[in-house]
């Protein structure tokens, strides 16, 4: 059952002022019928609550859960404006839960089986998502999977403190309810090719993220010591935490994961170096507050400019200098600079660099795809590529970062693939 019980929802349903332009579903990148969604809640009428959300999203007790709502819905909520926003994403949960506690199911658009077959590769949100709004039209769709459970970067990134693996994954089981097929053990460049795809199915939806951490490209990055956030997260780096000194360089919801983790598991400091101020990270406030309640230490305005080794060539510690926010010509975001002379040394064990990821080169670019100066795949406003049939959505393709913005590629790319197959 959801954290929060059902009084204290309909009490926060009740301070929705239902406007009529509902601007928190232009927030949201699903664009959610919000301002409805909550109307229902209030009526205390749960499940068309559930199967209105379903309209348009397969992921609502985990995208009211890890969505950051202050930066999407609940922050273009007029609420907000002189007191706090109304707290959707708490409803969002509920609802989910609620759908999986009575066995509500997903929407059927055709029960007639088709007989074209789509490929997606990849099972996180924009792969799950995508293959759940195809079989709503009968579509037979097989996912294949690297990892032995599905989920992506919610499974492999998202830390347990901040989304529950059972519920989940119990989640994840509802959404395979639809008639899904899935190959697990299966990756690109390694046991699976394109071209078998191309082969036996109509249409190809690429959705296996971008999970190579990106470098500061400063000296020292090469040391023992030094590892990428989304590979810490992702594949469970494995090390003695205890009483350590860890370093982290980024200001995103990854940085904030890689952090709090790291705190938990015993470090006796976690410093998160950041060149801009507090107002600047993009991470999600809530995110920034619970990571100093976990004990996390910032250092705002300061800016990483070597790691230094020992004589065994591991991390032993960090040159830093100080910065100043100057607001440059044609630029709207401040800008930081370093400010001559204010260099100081942090000793530490460990650095973690949390600052953004890319795609796996050699996949990417064994694909014969029309990829951009980031390495990301080219894509329309539909999620096709420069290929006939094979379309790509999520952090493979774009960068904006979020669950549901790749739920949102997911199911754009389902619409396009649904409406090129019939």
């Amino acid at each position: 059952m959801s954290e929060i019980n059902e009084e204290k929802i309909i009490e926060l349903s009740g301070e929705c002022f239902g406007c009529p332009a509902k601007p928190c579903q232009k927030g949201c990148p699903l664009e959610n019928d919000t301002t409805v969604f909550i109307s229902l809640v209030k009526e205390q009428k749960y499940k068309e609550a559930f199967e209105l959300l379903a309209e348009t999203t397969v992921l609502m007790p985990i995208c009211g859960r890890v969505c950051p709502h202050t930066k999407q819905c609940q922050g273009k909520c007029i609420r907000g404006i002189k007191s706090d926003a109304v707290e959707i994403g708490k409803m969002e949960a509920f609802i989910g839960d609620l759908a999986l506690e009575n066995d509500w199911k997903f929407p059927v658009a055709d029960k007639e089986e088709k007989e074209y077959k789509v490929a997606i590769v990849g099972g996180g949100p924009a792969g799950l998502t995508c293959a759940q709004f195809l079989r709503r039209y009968g579509i037979q769709v097989t996912l294949f999977e690297k990892y032995n459970t599905l989920g992506g970067i919610l499974n492999h990134g998202i830390p347990d403190f901040r989304l529950d693996k059972v519920k989940l994954n119990k989640w994840i089981d509802k959404i395979l309810e639809s008639g899904i097929n899935v190959e697990y053990g299966k990756e690109l460049g390694n046991n699976l090719s394109v071209g078998e795809l191309e082969a036996n199915f109509d249409s190809i939806f690429l959705s296996f993220g971008a999970n190579v951490s990106t470098k500061m490209g400063i000296p020292g990055e090469e040391l023992d010591g030094v590892y990428g956030g989304n590979e810490f997260l992702e594949n469970g780096t494995i090390l003695d935490l205890t009483g350590k000194t860890v370093v982290v360089s980024g200001g995103g919801n990854v940085a904030m994961d890689v952090s709090r983790t790291i705190k938990r598991s015993g470090a006796e400091h976690v410093y998160v170096v950041y060149r801009r101020s507090e107002k600047e990270m993009p991470a999600e406030q809530k995110e920034i507050d619970e990571a100093k309640e976990d004990g996390v230490e910032f250092l705002f305005q300061n800016n990483i400019l070597t790691v230094n080794g020992n004589k065994d060539g591991k991390v032993k510690s960090i040159e830093c200098i100080k910065t100043e926010l100057v607001q440059k010509e044609g630029e709207t975001r401040l800008s930081p600079v370093n400010i001559e002379g204010s260099n100081y040394e942090l000793n530490c064990d460990y650095v973690i660099m949390a600052i953004g990821s890319k795609p796996e080169d050699d996949v990417v670019n064994s694909l014969g795809l029309e990829l951009d100066r980031k390495g990301r795949i080219v894509v329309d406003e539909n999620g096709r590529t420069s290929k006939k049939n094979i379309y790509a959505g999520g952090d493979i393709a774009e960068n904006m970062g979020t669950v549901a913005y790749a739920a949102r590629a997911g199911r754009n790319v389902a619409e396009a693939i649904v409406g090129s197959l019939q």
